[in-house]
This record gives C-alpha cells, structure tokens and sequence, in this order.
C-alpha cells in the first residue's frame, strides 16, 4: 500500500511547477490523470533537445507515472467530460494564468458545484489577487522578482540564475503541502477548498533566512559566490585540482578545522577565535584559507576534514552525482519503461515509508495515451461513445505500438 493509495487528481498543469507537485502525488500512489490539449499537449512535451527516443527528455523526467488524457476544453462537450470527471475526483491541479480555468468553465466554483469535496489548488506567479496578479511569470522571472538572483553570484557583484528551475520547484512543493493540508481538513469538515499558491510567495517563505537578516539588518545582501553572511568560514574553496566545499557551523568545529588544515594556532587566535570575530575578518581570513587549500587535492582535504567531523564534499557534475553509490543505495535513479521511447532513468523518491512506500512503476503518457480507459474506468462511456467523441475529435486517443501491431 502507498500513502496516497486511492487518491484520485485530474492534472490539468503544464511546464514545471505544477506537473512536479503531480509528479510527487503520483509517486506516492495517486491516481493522477494528466489532461491536455489535443493540439500539443503540455508545453513541456516541446523543450528539447535532449530526447530520449522522439520524446523530450524533460518531460518523461517530470510526467512518469501519470495517465494521459486528452480532451478539447474548448468544445462544450469536452468541458462536460472534465466535469463530470470532477464528480469522481479528490484533487484539482492547474497552473494558468489567474482567470483562465474560469473561461474555460472549469474554475474552482464551477468545480465546487458538481463535488464540494474537491480540493482544487491553482499555481500562478503572484496569486490570485494583488497589482501583480495577471502578470506573466517563469522560473527566472520569478527568481528576479522574488530577489533570488540580487543574492544570487559572483564576490565582485554579477548576478547569475540559480543553476535549476528552483521558483518552479519550490511552489510545486508547497502545493503538494496546501493539497495534502486541504485533504486533512477535509477529514474533518467533509468539505473540500480552494488553495491559492502563489511562486512569489512561495519564495519569499522559502527564503525567509535571507529576509529575515534584512528585515533585522536594514543592510541589503549582496551576491557573495558561494560564501555565507553569517557563518565563516562556509563556502567552496579552489583545491590542487578542484573546488571543495567546507562547513565550519560550530566552535567545536573550528578546533577540528585548525587541526586538520595543519594550523592549530589559529583556533585561539583573538581575530578568528568565535564566528562572529570570523565573520568580521573574513577578508583576511578567507584568502588565508584559500592559499591552504590550494597545497592539496580536494579528495585529500575531504579525508582529513571528514576524519574530524567538518561536513565537507567536493563539488560534482551532475554525471557523478547519477553514478554516485549513496545515489544507487538510496533508489534515486530507477529505469522506467515508456511506451515510445523504451527504458530510461528517471529521478527517484525524495521520502522513504517503511510501511506505506512510494513506488515508480510507468513512464510518463503518451499525448492522450490512456483517454479511453480513464474516461472508461471513472464515466463508464462505452465503445461506440468513445468513438464518436474520438471521431468529433472531442477526444484524442495517442496510437501505441500495441495497436500497431494489432
């Protein structure tokens, strides 16, 4: 049994946020029904290269394990469908601009009608009210708009985008946290709700370590690499042959630290002796450091700090990341079968159950793959319904080697 066993959320997302809060719904045991258009599809099925076969890998990455459902949301009778499907439904993803379920006929009241248990959330860049509320938003804009990328860089100021789609990912999670929240209380009010997550919120609470320096500081951040504000010393160092990254989170720490980079005589040393002397000096004490680092290969320092307790690790490429051991140990790369594109890795289970574990079983649909059977399974359409909606094109089915060969 999965924790999510019986679950069932119609998917009507697309890009990334909110196809990564399904993605996790349907890992652990939801049935997610993804639903699209039958001109394209997701407009993830479009960004490649790379593919794995014909298909974009980034969307078989973000969409294994769901059920494809195309319907025409614009035909009367394909909004009838949808809503007849939210008779059946526990959970409501979408992720359109703010208004654009409720000109389709498929908003929250609309849905709230035909099942007052539905829990139906909507992701959007700045929510659903506000000055900001219609204004268009990605990943990166919303790592600008949120303040990420001010903090985000080089020593000497540049700026860069945070190296993957982390806006995106980070309002998918705090969805899948508002739906299974809205599910408790569902529990005990037996009546479902609306939730409204916004990217920019999302941000703003994800990132309240950095606000809350400001708000205590008045002092704007500024870019610092890979370096902290309040913790010194605590970021990468160049090594003989590469960079490593060191945590130094304790005083206790910092003996271990002096000991093991060879120089005991700075751990009572009055500049560098508490964090907050370290942090005040850190000009001086940061190219000290970095001199030292220099004189050995980044695996050896990863010995002697490791011996001592200091977190430390080289910084890999996402190459040695995928055929790390602790990977391989931990499940995080298991190979998946798709439909079209045959076997492929995927990313694996972020949370281990011993009793109710999760489980990867399919690869991501085919564009309207499983559009018979899910409309089958929870409408009970019979054959010649489903080929007459097909054949009014109400509908879309994805032809699969199976009928090929048939």
């Amino acid at each position: 049994m999965t924790p999510l066993e019986g679950l069932r959320v119609l998917d009507f997302s697309h890009a990334l946020a909110g196809p990564y809060c399904t993605l996790l719904l349907a890992q652990y045991g939801a049935d997610v029904y993804k639903i699209e258009s039958p001109e394209g599809g997701d407009i993830g099925r479009g960004w490649g290269p790379p593919y794995t076969g014909e298909q974009a890998s980034y969307f078989l990455g973000i969409n294994a394990g769901k059920r494809g459902v195309s319907i025409n949301l614009k035909h009367p009778e394909g909004r009838e469908l949808c809503l007849r499907m939210v008779e059946h439904a526990d959970v409501f993803i979408e992720n359109f601009r703010p208004g654009t379920m409720e000109r389709l006929g498929l908003g929250y009241a609309a849905a709230q009608a035909r099942n007052p248990r539905i829990v139906y959330a909507s992701i959007s860049g700045y929510g659903q009210d506000g000055p900001a509320r219609d204004e268009p938003a990605m990943d990166l804009i919303l790592q600008a708009s949120s303040g990420l990328i001010s903090v985000t860089g080089s020593e000497d100021g540049s700026t860069a985008r945070c190296g993957h789609s982390v806006a995106d990912i980070t309002s998918g999670m705090f969805a899948l946290i508002g739906v299974l929240m809205a599910l408790q209380a569902r529990e005990r009010t037996g009546v479902g709700q609306y939730v409204d997550v916004s990217m920019f919120d999302s941000m703003i609470s994800a990132m309240a370590s950095n606000f809350m320096n400001y708000l205590g500081t008045g002092v704007v951040p500024r870019p610092r690499g890979t370096a902290f504000a309040s913790i010194v010393p605590y970021r990468t160092f160049p090594t003989a042959d590469r960079d490593v990254a060191i945590a130094v989170g304790s005083e206790k720490l910092w003996t271990g630290f002096c000991a093991a980079i060879g120089h005991p005589e700075l751990e009572q040393h009055p500049d560098y002796a508490n964090n907050a002397a370290r942090v005040k000096n850190r000009g001086v004490l940061e190219p000290m450091l970095a001199r030292i680092f220099k004189e050995r290969t980044a695996e050896e320092w990863k010995r002697r700090l490791s011996a001592v307790g200091v977190p430390c690790a080289p910084v890999r490429t996402l190459e040695e990341v995928a055929r790390d051991p602790q990977a391989a140990a931990r499940g995080m790369f298991p190979v998946v079968e798709h439909s079209g594109s045959g076997m492929f890795p995927v990313t694996g289970l972020p949370l281990k159950f011993d009793a109710t574990p999760g489980r990867i079983h399919d690869g991501a649909p085919l564009l309207g793959e499983h559009t018979r059977a899910a409309l089958s399974e929870l409408l009970q359409l019979g054959e010649r319904e489903l080929d007459r909606l097909e054949s009014e094109r109400v509908i879309y089915r994805a032809k699969t080697a199976s009928d090929s060969e048939a």
